[in-house]
């Protein structure tokens, strides 16, 4: 049996002036507001470093390698770290792009993002350098490096929401 949240999640409607400013912003950008974003609600500068570092990072990322790899790398540092709010956020996700992962064929530069993405949310001190020699025949010291600050802003997403045992959203489907 789960256990139960340690921190509530704010009331959009109720919260303070300050945090319905962001939440606007937020949900001007495209954005929903998931139970982990309304658990970090509780104070703006902790929703912005977490959520607003990953989204900008996020961009970034997409930028040099694609939405599609982007989704995949993010997964794959989340279920191999074992978080459920974040593995539950991207199976929605796949769902609402149509991307079955029972069928599907990743490209040979996706799948070693799925790998590097694994490998960060298993053991991030013991990836090993024939993975770093490979990363660098396909991606420049840049992207790497980008690819690497997603793989922790998801690893940090991860260990809050395990942590304060945020509640995942409703899977769809």
């Amino acid at each position: 049996m789960a256990k139960e949240a340690v921190i509530s999640e704010i009331d959009p409607e109720r919260a303070p002036e300050e945090i319905k400013k962001i939440i606007e912003a937020h949900l001007a950008e495209g954005y929903q507001l998931t139970g982990e974003k309304r658990t970090l609600l509780h104070n703006g500068p902790a929703f912005n470093a977490v959520e607003g570092g990953s989204y900008a990072v996020a961009k970034e990322l997409e930028k040099h390698i694609g939405r599609r790899a982007a989704i995949f790398f993010e997964y794959a540092v989340s279920e191999e770290n074992d978080c459920i709010v974040c593995v539950t956020y991207y199976r929605n996700l796949l769902k609402k792009n149509n991307i079955d992962l029972a069928t599907l064929e990743y490209t040979p530069k996706e799948e070693l993002l799925v790998e590097y993405g694994r490998a960060i949310g298993r053991d991030p001190k013991g990836i090993p350098d024939e993975l770093f020699d490979r990363l660098k025949k396909e991606f420049s010291e840049e992207e790497i490096v980008v690819i690497t600050a997603m793989g922790v802003m998801m690893v940090a997403n991860n260990f809050f929401n395990d942590i304060l045992r945020v509640r995942p959203d409703r899977l769809i489907g």
